[in-house]
């Protein structure tokens, strides 16, 4: 197919059709010929169930020379299309275009999703050197004049040639893709296009593993176990072996996560420590070394602009959001302004209960942003009666996963889940399930990889290694993973509720993933629109609260006790707690993505820092005790992956979901007559009808704003 697989670390959504690669011509004879070699499991179809990678024999070895012979068949493909001496038809065209790559699909998924959860240092060079010859090799197709003039000639016809809904959507997809791409430009711009697209590959590439390496180069070092009371005796431990394992005995690491906010900033008690930990996260990228990023964010800045402006839009954001649902800048720009001031107003109000807390204890400080998750769980405990802490006996991983993720989804669903042993792994600690349908039909298989590693990007995150199609007979392989870190040897991973809630947010990819049912690969899953996928993983989030669902996984881990209902009392009447600080944050780095890509080439600053600063500020969100979620320099969504202008998804994606639950609780909730008709109406459809469309299919009406303001206590 022509949609090349994402790069967990470059080439990632809707930036993917801009981005992919060179003909394999360059590559030394004896490379080619090492690649078609039989021991390179890369070049054929597994015979694996579900064509289950064979991860036990895929060596570093065998990438380069697979992506080589991979691009060159996939344009002798491109090329027998184009240059057919049949007039174009939907089949010999469109049809043929979609069966066009799988090679280099396979080659890329595997490779790229390895990228991000398991690389090493041969696979980083090598993400380097691919990033412009995939950028070449998607441009020698989407600029091939003869190619698009087939595509063009059908889509002029597009009413005549009698093709069926999806097939008539396959028709304009393609035509926009083309020419979103450059395919109407001149011969001149189209050779500037493609050094732009080259560009932006290479120096998206640079930032992703730029931050991947400064987050385990600022792991913050302490020497004195007495620093860091407030953690758990296991955590104790973790530290001390991560410390051992980087040969410093003795002392204890903390690493870092992704997000400007430090997990343990909740708990340590030394304000000192916490300011070291809030520092060292917030510095990564943007305080000079090997690693830094500001110049990278500046170069993409600028390109993006300029790239878009040759396209014929105003600026980048304008370019992304023409194929979101949101359409317009004005569009989100007036949702977030909306938003913005009643959201800081409540972090305000919020930040003023946790001043009182400090002046009662005698602080004599101020509070600062490395105060505010530790006095917010203070807070919330005088408020609530509870912390986290308590909560965490009853949130085992392996009951969440099987008891509570799969339990909703067979109540809901009919699906089933068998654990597979006896396909190879490529990490020790990451589990795989065949899911079966209701009437006992295999449906997919499912990768839970759920700890942190120091070779495995932040954050949490869904893709698929095999994605579905009836065109090809294929059911996908679907992995979810996230970055939990892992318990001394011998002990169960207790998690926090943020962490119960992001395992059941990336099911919801899953099942959007594994309850695709369309013809054509270019709408499988979640290939739709950045500012719709959040939404049914959004969803998928409400079931871990659900009074069956919780009580069915969350059992004490020593005891086997059912969570008690006054813990989870307590935990509900909370759950507008914080919400001025989570969705100030959230809009601040929101702000921050729109700021980036709506400047036009000439307006590009030369200083990243001090345009950050001013922008929060034009914006109304610069309360220093909430920082963005992510600052410029580490903000990999928008300057690594493909949610560049499309941060904002998240709160978009939103709106819908709140819709969806107060649906859901109108009708019953959990129940298969529910599940059922949300599979129908929008999980299994993937991208093959109109997004909104399929909204308004299943909820019967447009969406309504209200649910969400109700939620985050906006109203």
């Amino acid at each position: 197919m022509l949609m090349l697989v994402c790069s967990a670390l470059a080439i990632q959504s809707s930036q993917a059709a801009d981005q992919p690669a060179v003909a394999a011509s360059a590559k030394p004879a004896t490379t080619v010929a090492a690649a078609q070699s039989a021991d390179n499991p890369l070049l054929t179809i597994s015979t694996l169930p579900f064509e289950f990678p064979p991860f036990d024999k895929i060596r570093n070895a065998h990438y380069a020379p697979a992506f080589a012979v991979a691009m060159r068949r996939h344009l002798a493909e491109i090329d027998a299309i184009a240059n057919n001496a049949n007039a174009p038809t939907f089949d010999n065209t469109i049809v043929a275009m979609e069966r066009a790559g799988q090679l280099l699909t396979r080659v890329s998924n595997i490779f790229f999703n390895q990228a991000g959860t398991n690389t090493n240092p041969e696979m980083e060079a090598l993400s380097r050197e691919l990033a412009p010859q995939l950028s070449a090799h998607q441009d020698a197709i989407y600029l091939n004049a003869a190619l698009f003039q087939r595509i063009d000639h059908l889509y002029a016809q597009r009413d005549k040639l009698n093709l069926d809904a999806e097939s008539a959507r396959l028709l304009e997809r393609y035509e926009s893709d083309f020419v979103r791409a450059g395919a109407k430009l001149s011969d001149a711009d189209k050779t500037r296009l493609k050094s732009m697209n080259a560009q932006l590959a290479t120096l998206a590439t640079t930032f992703s593993q730029n931050v991947l390496k400064e987050t385990n180069a600022s792991a913050v070092i302490v020497d004195d176990q007495a620093m860091l009371k407030g953690l758990s005796d296991a955590e104790i431990h973790s530290a001390a072996e991560a410390a051992k394992a980087r040969g410093l005995a003795g002392k204890f690491l903390i690493p870092l996560m992704n997000t400007t906010g430090q997990p343990y900033e909740a708990v340590l008690e030394n304000r000192a420590l916490r300011q070291r930990l809030h520092e060292a996260s917030t510095a990564r990228g943007n305080h000079g070394g090997d690693f830094d990023n500001r110049g990278v964010v500046l170069q993409l800045a600028r390109l993006r602009a300029e790239r878009a402006q040759l396209l014929g839009y105003p600026n980048h954001a304008a370019y992304g959001l023409a194929d979101e649902t949101a359409k317009t800048t004005t569009a989100v720009n007036q949702m977030l302004a909306g938003l913005a001031p009643a959201a800081v107003r409540n972090a305000k109000r919020e930040a003023g209960e946790l001043q009182k807390l400090i002046d009662a204890e005698h602080g004599g400080f101020q509070l600062a942003a490395w105060d505010w998750a530790y006095y917010s769980e203070k807070l919330r405990k005088q408020k609530y009666a509870f912390d986290d802490a308590q909560l965490r006996p009853y949130f085992e991983l392996n009951n969440v996963l099987q008891n509570g993720v799969f339990y909703a989804a067979t109540k809901l669903y009919g699906i089933h889940f068998k654990e597979r042993k006896d396909l190879p792994l490529y990490h020790p600690s990451i589990r795989i399930f065949e899911v079966s349908d209701a009437d006992g039909k295999p449906l997919a298989l499912y990768i839970a990889d759920m700890y942190a590693r120091d070779n495995k990007r932040g954050g949490a995150w869904m893709n698929a290694y095999i994605e579905q199609s009836t065109l090809f007979g294929k059911l996908p392989v679907i992995a979810n993973h996230l970055n939990i870190p892992a318990p001394p040897a011998g002990q169960l991973t207790l998690l926090t509720a943020d962490e119960v809630r992001t395992a059941f947010h990336e099911f919801g990819h899953a099942l959007h993933g594994m309850f695709s049912h369309v013809r054509y690969p270019r709408f499988s899953g979640t290939n739709v629109p950045r500012d719709f996928v959040e939404y049914p993983s959004q969803v998928n989030e409400m079931w871990a609260m659900w009074p069956e669902v919780l009580k069915h996984y969350a059992h004490h881990y020593q005891t086997g006790a059912v969570i008690p209902q006054a813990l989870v009392d307590k935990l509900m009447a909370s759950s507008k707690f914080n919400q001025g600080f989570a969705t100030t944050e959230y809009l601040a780095a929101t702000l921050l993505d729109q700021r980036w890509h709506q400047l036009s080439p000439d307006q590009v600053p030369g200083d990243a820092l001090a345009f950050e600063a001013d922008a929060l500020k034009a914006a109304g969100v610069d309360f220093a005790p909430v920082p963005p979620r992510y600052r410029s320099t580490y903000f990999s969504h928008i300057f690594g992956g493909g949610y560049s202008a499309g941060y904002y998804a998240y709160l978009w994606s939103e709106v819908l979901d709140a819709d969806t639950v107060e649906w859901f609780k109108e009708h019953g909730g959990l129940t298969r007559k529910n599940g059922d008709w949300f599979r129908q109406q929008l999980l299994s459809r993937g991208g093959s009808i109109d997004p909104m469309q399929s909204f308004r299919n299943f909820r019967g009406r447009d969406p309504k704003i209200e649910p969400l303001l109700i939620r985050r206590g906006l109203q």
